[in-house]
């Protein structure tokens, strides 16, 4: 029979029901910066991992349901990145949690992510405001026909000719998560001065991604070095604002060093 039960949206998924930080599911970064050839002790780049939380709830000390949205920033210097669904599901762990204060919840989640992370994380609650102008040129309407959705060819990037500081932008950013298989979706930015980048090389190129299996992390990671390796840039960051699944959405950002790191907002998709 087709029925529901007989079908994906039938079967059962464990979910927490108490405070777990073991949930939390560390992946060494390395494992994907070693194809890349970035070394750990000679990052080209900083930046971070900016995590926004819109279904963060738990229990006050009196055991009254309390409910928040929250950012929460993991360096790009940290060994491990965090594994979403894992992330997810920690956060789901404090639903029947007894916590005395904002203040308490926020320490414990910093603690343990810091902990899964390697390095210090911050949280803060609240979001940024959602802006509908991301003040950059949308390379999505150039009439280009395409043909190869992945790998990602960084033969395509090629920078030359006028000099010039500018923002191009692209929504048809996808990837697929390597555990799961399932599509991630963003929003990409490319914020940079130097030679003028071919914008057609550069939408292929980001189509290119649409069957890559790779964390996003990873995605800007490459985007980033392969930019960087074949357009010569004087300053370049490149972030990428994914849209929320299951009540998160991340937004790696990576930028040359001495760089100033872009403004925090979320778009309209987000």
């Amino acid at each position: 029979m087709h029925t529901p039960e007989d079908s994906l949206l039938g079967r059962e998924v464990a979910y927490p029901q108490h405070y777990d930080p073991s949930l939390l599911f560390p992946i060494p970064r390395a494992q994907g910066r070693d194809e890349l050839g970035i070394r750990a002790d000679a990052l080209p780049f900083i930046g971070h991992d900016r995590w926004q939380g819109y279904e963060l709830g738990w229990l006050d000390g009196r055991g009254k349901p309390q409910v928040a949205t929250a950012v929460f920033e993991v360096p790009a210097t940290s060994p491990n990145l965090v594994e979403s669904k894992s992330f997810k599901l920690y956060l789901n762990s404090f639903n029947a949690h007894r916590v005395a204060s904002p203040d308490e919840l926020r320490a414990i989640i910093e603690r343990d992510l810091s902990t899964a992370a390697g390095a210090p994380v911050r949280m803060h609650f609240g979001l940024p405001p959602m802006h509908e102008d991301d003040g950059g040129v949308c390379i999505d309407g150039l009439d280009v026909a395409i043909d190869n959705y992945g790998p990602p060819d960084p033969s395509l990037l090629a920078g030359s000719g006028d000099d010039v500081e500018e923002t191009l932008v692209s929504h048809l950013l996808k990837s697929n998560c390597p555990v799961t298989g399932q599509p991630d979706w963003a929003t990409l930015l490319v914020r940079y001065s130097g030679p003028r980048i071919d914008r057609e090389g550069l939408l292929r190129y980001v189509v290119g991604f649409r069957d890559q299996r790779e964390f996003h992390e990873q995605c800007v990671e490459r985007i980033f070095v392969d930019v960087l390796a074949r357009c010569h840039p004087r300053a370049l960051s490149v972030e990428a604002r994914y849209t929320r699944r299951g009540g998160l959405d991340i937004n790696p950002v990576r930028a040359l060093p001495g760089s100033e790191l872009p403004e925090v907002w979320r778009t309209p998709r987000q």
